[in-house]
């Protein structure tokens, strides 16, 4: 449908002018020779923001996961992760696939942690019975969620203290970022790298609330990312002259970081409006992703909401959940209109 709006999920955003600009002009080279310089210049450019050493350009976050567990571990090792985390649940079970790592899931709290003392019992002994616990995988957010930063720093913490690497999904770094500043008082950019230094290695999605057309960077030591540039090769990410994808999330770090917080009060402009709504359910959001459960009766009209609001122009995930998720694409009217039609349909 034509002028519908699109809350189904910050990747479906569109290059803004500046950005189109900056593709145009992007310098190329051929990355797989390392001699393209606008991938180069990304990669340094968000390595150094977040404090590491090197990082790698990929296609995806699918793929940039991939390639940490795949560096970070071997064959016949584990990583543990939680049972509601991406690149357990819907990342294809690609590292048991293709490294034949075996994920050891544990259950996400309400939060997204994962409770410190199940991680130190799912940590396995040196023993031939079991596979060899190498990695602790976190997520941050989590379905929107900002991981306390004492969290992070303690479940870190003690996966250096048991002799695990760590890792982090930062899919959507930037948004704890901005939502850790302004619950600090400190500046977006000094927030993700204080975040980012508790682990061994991120990865961070570039075409998600950063507004970028597509591709991801994962960052880690020197060691890591060699290791890893030789998984992105076997899994078919190495990209020719794709700086113009590079110069578009260059872009992105220099320009859309700090309006993400428009985003996050369009989330809550939208909960807000949802409030009194018989048979809606949900949590105030803390970043731009707004989850919607039907109770009571409502259940019984599940299946048919989400093709309603798209018969009046509002585009919702249904995947699990009912998931509204607010962008670079979404204004206020947008989101009043999308409210409006929600309670059309508990009118009906």
């Amino acid at each position: 449908m034509t002028n519908s709006i699109d809350l189904r999920s910050d990747t479906v955003t569109r290059p803004t002018a500046g950005m189109r600009a900056a593709m145009a002009g992007a310098p190329l080279g051929d990355d797989v020779w390392g001699d393209d310089p606008s991938v180069n210049a990304l990669q340094e450019k968000l390595a150094a923001l977040l404090g590491f050493e090197t990082a790698m350009f990929v296609p995806s976050g699918t793929q940039s996961n991939l390639c940490a567990i795949l560096g970070h571990c071997g064959r016949g090792d584990e990583y543990i992760v939680g049972q509601y985390q991406h690149t357990y649940r819907w990342e294809g079970g690609g590292a048991a696939v293709f490294g034949s790592v075996q994920p050891q899931p544990l259950e996400n709290q309400p939060d997204g942690t994962l409770l410190l003392a199940d991680i130190e019992a799912a940590i396995k002994p040196d023993d031939i019975h079991y596979a060899r616990t190498r990695l602790l995988a976190l997520e941050n957010t989590w379905s929107g969620k900002l991981l306390p930063m004492e969290y992070v720093q303690a479940a870190t913490r003690l996966a250096r203290d048991k002799a695990l690497a760590s890792h982090l999904d930062g899919a959507r770094l930037f948004n704890a970022a901005v939502a850790q500043a302004a619950a600090t008082g400190g500046k977006p950019l000094d927030e993700a790298r204080r975040i980012a230094q508790c682990f061994d290695s991120v990865s961070v999605c570039l075409s998600k609330g950063l507004g970028a057309p597509v591709g991801s960077v994962l960052c880690g030591s020197r060691e890591l990312i060699g290791r890893a540039v030789r998984i992105r090769k076997m899994a078919g990410g190495g990209m020719r002259q794709c700086g113009m994808l590079a110069a578009a999330g260059s872009y992105a770090l220099d320009h859309q970081v700090d309006r993400l917080v428009d985003d996050h009060a369009l989330a809550r402009r939208l909960a807000e409006g949802l409030k009194g709504i018989a048979g809606l359910e949900f949590e105030q959001p803390q970043t731009n992703i707004v989850f919607v459960d039907l109770v009571g009766g409502a259940r019984a009209r599940a299946a048919d909401l989400v093709p309603y609001l798209q018969q009046h122009g509002v585009l919702a995930s249904g995947l699990y959940r009912l998931r509204f998720v607010t962008h670079l694409d979404v204004d206020a009217a947008g989101v009043d209109r999308a409210i409006d039609v929600l309670r059309g349909f508990f009118r009906a």
